[in-house]
């Protein structure tokens, strides 16, 4: 029993001798608790947290056979229960025999993710609490949606940092519970065990739960992974060294515990490489230690008492260094397992020798588990919360919650340094992503001031999305969105006038193409184009089919809220082979 992970018991209400424990497995005892069984475990995932009995779901006693007359009545038994446990909710209407998974919902809890620059739509990997690592792609060419059978999973157990070699697209590289690190080739299934194990005789070594898998951005194929030691992996992971000393302060009270693994203290937690300079690694340990080297681990610094209160000895679960300037670097900590849920973050511009809070007016109870730095715009931050994401405009001063997502904890993000979308990690709503955030790079504080303006419009890929059987198999399928078709416009509003947000899109020849409209609420507000006229500029009657698609070039969008005007110019790319509008593209 582990009363603090599971052990709950739940009685039927409508029969007192029916009684559940939730455990590892799902056990019933039919007898008052005197004796177990676990035959209703069967095809249930492992690690069982909640159970719901509906009362009033025990069907009504049948008369006995003659035959039965002179035996007790078969007591009744709650058809209808619902079981929560590490793989999700599951439901039977049998009192606990064929059950249903209930995967028709986002409920994933990502750890950590990546993500690649595969095209036409990046992939996406990351570790799932208890269930394995996984990858798949950001949208798919169907109308089907992105579905769980677009993506796959590989290694088991509890699922962490995933990263993709940058040499062959088909391997990745993860790692489970303590440390155990893998390498998996998409192509062949081979799956390599490759966690570093010190030589018979020598002193055990330590891995977190969750333990830092990061890949060199200066040395292709070389990984760091964080343990008591830093350890730098090469060879595809086949090979390790140790370049680090006990970076902890080794407390015998914590790392001598027993358990599960998630038990385990006195660890590195963080470790991040500077995508400046090559050599500088920074690590960062749950007892509160921070550390640098500039000398790929040859030599470390800790800067531990550099950093500010209330900051300073606390978990140290994120570090990111600046993505233009190696001197730069920010720490995120946190300290709710003894009570405390302040956000902290500190940022550093000298290399560790002094730091600042940037923890501005983030909401007071909200723990921060990873801050991250724009890849353009040094002033542009984010940062996952226990409640939600929020950004700053102003390096720290002020933060606002942003993304259409439930207040839910943020463990990881990652900025796709192509298409500048942000994708997000959730512990418990799976995976979001917000198609690019590129408005939030260039809003300036001159910007913000204006009535409103349109920001910059990436290129545009046209396709015709094939409606595959969506439309026809019910509701019953989860369906992650792919991301809008077409032109994706976002427009800046200071404050509401009542005017209307008017986008008018002509084509290199000044042609107008389409009109589009929107609310004029203060703030941002996205508006989508289908690359297809609108009917404003329509001939209704004869002409070409109003489906079709404009043809590939230049093309013109104008702002227009009240007296303010403000153009854009993008670009339209049609898939290889298809026919535009007319028949012609705009060269012809």
């Amino acid at each position: 029993p582990r009363p603090f992970y599971f052990s709950q018991i739940r009685i039927d209400p409508a029969n007192d001798q029916r009684v559940y424990l939730l455990g590892f497995a799902l056990l019933v005892s039919d007898d008052g608790g005197k004796t177990f069984r676990e035959d209703l475990s069967e095809k249930l995932h492992p690690d069982m947290h909640a159970l719901a009995i509906q009362n009033g779901s025990a069907p009504a006693p049948k008369p006995p056979k003659p035959e039965d007359k002179n035996k007790p009545p078969k007591p009744p038994v709650s058809l209808r229960v619902i079981v929560g446990n590490d793989g999700g909710v599951y439901q039977s209407y049998a009192g606990g025999k064929n059950w249903e998974h209930l995967n028709r919902f986002a409920a994933g809890e990502y750890y950590r993710i990546s993500v690649d620059d595969s095209k036409p739509a990046y992939r996406i990997a990351g570790g799932l609490q208890d269930n394995s690592n996984w990858v798949g792609p950001s949208a798919v060419l169907s109308k089907e949606g992105i579905r769980n059978s677009d993506w796959t999973p590989f290694t088991g157990a509890d699922g962490f940092y995933v990263l993709f070699d940058p040499t062959d697209r088909d391997v990745l590289y993860g790692d489970n519970q303590e440390g155990v690190v893998h390498r998996f080739n998409m192509r062949t299934g081979e799956l390599r065990n490759l966690k570093p194990q010190p030589p018979e005789g020598r002193q055990a070594t330590r891995f977190h739960w969750n333990s830092p898998l990061v890949m060199s951005r200066h040395k292709p194929g070389v990984l760091y992974l964080g343990g008591n030691f830093v350890y730098r992996l090469t060879d595809r992971a086949e090979r390790y060294q140790v370049i680090s000393p006990d970076l902890t302060r080794n407390d015998p009270g914590k790392t001598n515990t027993v358990g599960s693994g998630a038990e385990s203290y006195g660890v590195v937690y963080s470790l991040a490489e500077s995508p400046v300079r090559a050599g500088t690694l920074w690590a960062g340990t749950d007892d509160g230690r921070l550390w640098l080297s500039n000398d790929d681990g040859a030599h470390w610094n800790e800067l531990t008492e550099n950093l500010p209160e209330p900051i300073r000895n606390q978990w140290i679960v994120r570090i990111e260094p600046g993505a233009q300037d190696a001197n730069v670097a920010y720490v995120a900590a946190n300290a709710y397992r003894s009570g405390d849920d302040r956000p902290m973050i500190a940022r550093t511009g000298d290399g560790g020798k002094t730091w600042t809070s940037v923890t501005g007016d983030l909401p007071v109870n909200a723990p921060v588990e990873v801050i991250r730095e724009d890849l353009a715009n040094p002033k542009l931050l984010y940062a996952g919360t226990h409640f939600g994401l929020f950004a700053s405009f102003d390096q720290g001063g002020h933060w606002v919650r942003i993304g259409d997502m439930p207040p839910v904890r943020v463990d990881d993000i990652e900025i796709h340094p192509r298409t500048f979308d942000l994708a997000i990690a959730t512990h418990g709503r799976s995976l979001y992503v917000l198609d690019d955030a590129r408005a939030f790079r260039e809003l300036t504080p001159e910007i913000a001031a204006k009535p409103a303006h349109l920001f910059s419009v990436r290129p545009v890929n046209g396709f015709y999305m094939p409606v595959g059987f969506s439309e026809w198999n019910g509701k019953g399928v989860y369906r992650g969105a792919n991301p809008p078709e077409g032109a994706l416009f976002t427009a800046w509003v200071r404050e509401f006038t009542g005017d209307e947000i008017k986008i008018a899109i002509s084509n290199a020849a000044g042609m107008p193409v389409a009109n589009l409209k929107a609310p004029g609420v203060a703030g941002f507000t996205r508006i989508n184009w289908d690359l297809r006229p609108t009917e404003d500029v329509l001939t209704k009657y004869g002409g070409d089919d109003p489906k079709k698609l404009l043809s590939s070039g230049d093309y013109t969008a104008e702002l227009s809220f009240g007296q303010t005007k403000v153009k854009q110019t993008f670009h339209v790319d049609l898939a290889e082979g298809i026919l535009p509008r007319g028949g012609i593209t705009q060269s012809d």
